[in-house]
């Protein structure tokens, strides 16, 4: 995935003919630290994790990312999500760089005790890769409040004083923030909402199906609805379920809560159990990703109706589909824009840690939507104006920015001048 990625930076460099230097900062990842997180585990054996943490780029600030706990977690894809991260910290104009980190495990095998010690030894083994100046963690996919909360406290105990700041996404009763629960889909919901006129959306008549029905997915679909618009599929690790009578993601998630997946809630009307591949290809207006990377790809993209892709997740449309999509006329909000709402609120709470002053979510979520409005708009502009999808425009954006704080420092042309 990050060789793809650098072909993609590649030709935004072209594209606006940046200086050799920026690409050539860019085109790997500043440093990338690997560990086995050795683990006791409740029986009284011992288990090794392959973990990794990468900082990718720092030249507008500290990195920033989330930690994942997934069994497919891997070096390419902690170091894939890392650049993307350096992107979407700069479309969102934030004063950071762009960072990652995972441990390959099945968080459904371990008990709650074994899971604590896996996060702990986690940030013992990155601690001095990480701090609020240098590196700051947030949560990702399986990594919850109370595993951030064991994160910082570990991060607190090994540095000897209270460093809120090291670490985003904590709970409110740790130092976390108002509106973080639901940054990242509100943001994305945000993007939408602002593009309804462009994109010809009706909220009372369109319809939207969603993978994954995590934190992001449940939110996005809850926000949503709320607003009218028909959610006809909802789906979960295990499958689906889609009834074009209309979906309650209240009602959805309650049936999840009770029997451990989506499969068997009922809609409003006749109900059917789906795969997450026939999910892809329904017909409906928009089509949310918010599972994982790679979702879309050649194999299945002729197959996809929606004619609106919002990007939820990190990477659902490998770089060939995204090219046969948008050439056949459906727009997709790439991620690095869509999903910028959880970072840009994890600023947020990181402004809030080092001054010592809390907000309302009133105030969050005001700040949250005049960034989403402010950055959708400059994409949307660059997208029409250069001709480009709206993920070219968005690294282009991102690029300019990032391009400027490379250029800042010195040029070959400075050099030769002086």
């Amino acid at each position: 995935m990050l060789a793809k990625s650098r072909e993609t930076l590649r030709a935004a460099c072209e594209r606006l003919n940046i200086h050799p230097d920026v690409f050539e900062e860019l085109k790997g990842p500043r440093e990338t630290l690997a560990a086995t997180l050795l683990i006791r585990m409740d029986d009284g054996s011992r288990r090794a994790f392959q973990s990794w943490r990468c900082r990718y780029n720092d030249r507008r600030g500290p990195t920033k990312g989330g930690v994942r706990f997934h069994p497919n977690v891997s070096l390419d894809e902690i170091e894939t999500l890392s650049f993307w991260m350096t992107f979407k910290c700069a479309v969102a104009n934030l004063p950071f760089g762009g960072g990652k980190g995972g441990v390959c495990v099945d968080t459904k095998t371990l008990s709650a005790n074994e899971l604590e010690r896996l996060s702990r030894a986690y940030v013992e083994a990155f601690a001095p890769f990480i701090g609020p100046d240098r590196d700051i963690l947030a949560p990702d996919m399986y990594t919850n409040g109370i595993v951030i909360a064991w994160m910082a406290d570990q991060y607190s105990w090994i540095s000897g004083q209270a460093s809120p700041s090291a670490i985003t996404g904590k709970p409110l009763a740790f130092g976390g923030t108002n509106g973080r629960v639901d940054a990242t889909a509100r943001g994305g919901y945000y993007a939408l909402r602002y593009l309804e006129t462009a994109l010809a959306l009706d909220p009372n008549t369109a319809t939207v199906a969603i993978q994954g029905f995590g934190n992001v997915g449940f939110h996005c679909a809850k926000l949503l609805h709320a607003d009218g618009y028909k959610i006809v599929a909802i789906s979960d690790s295990a499958g689906g379920i889609y009834d074009p009578s209309g979906l309650d993601p209240l009602a959805v998630m309650q049936h999840k809560h009770e029997t451990g997946g989506v499969k068997g809630a009922k809609g409003q009307g006749k109900t059917k159990e789906i795969s997450n591949a026939e999910l892809l290809e329904l017909d409906c207006d928009v089509l949310v990703p918010a599972a994982l990377e790679r979702q879309i790809t050649l194999e299945n993209c002729d197959r996809i109706n929606a004619r609106i892709i919002l990007e939820m997740a990190n990477g659902p449309v490998s770089p060939e589909a995204d090219k046969k999509l948008t050439e056949a006329g459906q727009i997709i909000v790439p991620d690095i824009l869509a999903n910028s709402g959880g970072v840009t609120v994890s600023h947020l709470e990181w402004v809030q840690n080092r001054s010592g002053f809390y907000w309302d979510s009133s105030r969050v979520r005001d700040h949250l939507k005049t960034t989403m409005e402010t950055e959708t708009q400059s994409i949307w502009t660059l997208h029409n104006e250069m001709e480009l999808s709206m993920r070219d425009a968005a690294y282009i954006h991102g690029l300019r920015r990032i391009a400027e704080s490379v250029e800042a420092r010195g040029t070959p042309a400075y050099f030769e001048g002086s």
